[in-house]
């Protein structure tokens, strides 16, 4: 469990504590009114983080800002300053970070010539905004958004590296800053360059730790405790550096901070395979459930390891939209504590997008996992990889953005047991266009692809919202595929719920009762 949900439940125990002495001492003898149950309010700010796209002078990167209509949530409440009752004006916006040089060099982004002047600025919730950077000046970026533009607020990173080592279509949606990430299916191999990039979004510096786990255990390693974060700064960190140990194909990297909080992916780089960016997998659960896998995969990897003390022997199974196999070659997967283990899958969705889900193969032993998968398109020279990291379900609405006419397939997954319906809004675009809305029904134990949900008149990219609407569990990721010289290029993101709503203890008491 994250710190910051222990923070959380403290507070709640707190105020708990305090409306139940008010409920105790009621001078007449009587209990006061209990307290009413939890009620979820809007977020009135929301932080992200995006780390430095690319080295690349060729490189190509859209940045898309947006922010969800709150679908009758209310407008923000917050008040500007020295004005009691006076309206915030809501804000969503970006900075540029300075970029830190594991020897200690800073450049700061904003004055590199060839870095977005203006980053992207959402003025209005429903509408993507854009910006566009070319070559390597382009800057990691950290920003918040208040009042009524922080629910749901999601920015998207896009790169296009059309040539070189890093060569590649490069997606990642910049996260919110946390202490703790796990990283399945990182590497130390020759042919990979993979740096685990640290954003510190805040005021004070942070510090970080770094922990490297191969399939023999720990990996030996030198210069990963209490590394610096400077404020509003970015630390890239090549993790072959890191080790003297051989070279290793699959590796969970571990990062944690002892103070502050930062942002955290991994930039992956295949000089035969191709490039893109390695999102943390969610938190470790029993269950684990990776959305997307194209339907014209060549070549899938899944990585696992357990945080844990004890071994997990885990169910391999494909969910197909016919139904939920297990794969020819996979059954179960054996997981030793501490160690990271790898399946090779060749050939896996056979022409129809699917989802792997993992589960415990004895229900009485759950263990806790993290996990991801290496997926491959194409073959010979022409091929390109992504990554998908384990996902949680969406729990109320969940957003990816910067999606293109006929390049975008969002897969659904709903685990065995019980259907789903979910309600998939296709925004307006960036540059025009009427947004709209689908229901999708998604049968247990199966995977439904969506292509053809754009929005009336588009101009420019669009963003995709899935929120539930009734039935079991779903989980979500979108693959935009832009081609590129025989090159399958593609990129897949996971949806992850939005944390647009904060659970909100009620302490609503008639105090006076302690006057």
């Amino acid at each position: 469990m994250k710190r910051t949900t222990l923070s959380l439940i403290a507070v709640a125990t707190a105020l708990a504590a305090v409306t139940g002495f008010a409920s105790l001492t009621a001078p007449d003898g009587t209990s006061a009114p209990a307290a009413k149950a939890p009620t979820r309010l809007p977020v009135q700010r929301a932080g992200l983080v995006c780390p430095v796209p690319s080295t690349s002078e060729v490189a190509e990167t859209r940045y898309t800002s947006y922010t969800p209509v709150a679908g009758g949530t209310g407008s923000g409440s917050g008040t500007a300053k020295g004005g009691a009752g006076k309206a915030e004006q809501p804000t969503a916006q970006l900075r540029l970070a300075r970029s830190t040089t594991p020897s200690g060099g800073t450049s700061e982004g904003g004055k590199k010539p060839n870095a977005p002047k203006i980053p992207a600025t959402v003025t209005t919730p429903g509408k993507p905004v854009t910006a566009d950077a070319e070559g390597a000046g382009a800057p990691a970026l950290t920003g918040a958004a208040t009042g009524t533009l922080a629910p749901g607020w999601t920015v998207q990173q896009t790169t296009v590296v059309p040539a070189g080592g890093a060569r590649g279509l490069l997606g990642l949606g910049c996260g919110a800053p946390d202490t703790e990430f796990w990283f399945p299916a990182a590497s130390t191999a020759e042919e990979r360059q993979d740096y685990v990039h640290l954003t510190n979004p805040d005021d004070t510096a942070a510090v970080a730790d770094i922990e490297l786990y191969g399939p023999e255990g720990v990996l030996k390693s030198q210069f990963t405790e209490g590394i610096p974060v400077p404020a509003h700064s970015t630390v890239p960190v090549l993790l072959s550096t890191l080790t003297g140990a051989a070279a290793q194909q699959s590796v969970t990297v571990h990062v944690t901070t002892r103070s502050g909080r930062v942002g955290a992916a991994v930039g992956a780089a295949d000089e035969k395979l191709g490039s893109d960016w390695l999102p943390a997998s969610a938190d470790p659960a029993s269950t684990a459930v990776l959305p997307g896998i194209p339907a014209d995969s060549t070549s899938v990897r899944l990585v696992a390891f357990v945080p844990g003390d004890n071994d997990a022997d885990l169910k391999v199974q494909l969910v197909t939209p016919s139904g939920t196999i297990v794969p020819a070659g996979a059954g179960i997967l054996h997981v030793k504590s501490g160690m990271t283990a790898s399946l090779d899958l060749p050939e896996l969705t056979r022409g129809a997008a699917g989802s792997l889900l993992l589960t415990p193969s004895d229900p009485k032993k759950p263990t806790p996992v993290v996990a991801a998968l290496r997926v491959v398109r194409g073959k010979g020279d022409d091929t390109e990889i992504a990554f998908v990291p384990a996902t949680a379900a969406i729990s109320a609405r969940a957003t990816v953005a910067d999606n293109r006419a006929k390049a975008t397939t969002l897969a659904l997954t709903v685990p065995p047991g019980e259907a789903a319906q979910v309600k998939v809004t296709a925004s307006a675009g960036s540059g025009g266009g009427t947004a709209v809305s689908r229901t999708v029904t998604v049968k247990a134990g199966t995977t439904t692809a969506v292509t053809d949900l754009v929005p009336e008149g588009l101009k420019g990219s669009y963003a995709l919202t899935v929120e539930p609407v009734s039935g079991g569990k779903v989980y979500a990721a979108r693959t935009l595929a832009l081609p590129q010289d025989g090159t399958p290029m593609f990129t897949i993101q996971t949806f992850v719920d939005d944390r647009g709503t904060v659970e909100v203890p009620s302490a609503r008491q008639d105090l006076g009762v302690l006057d």
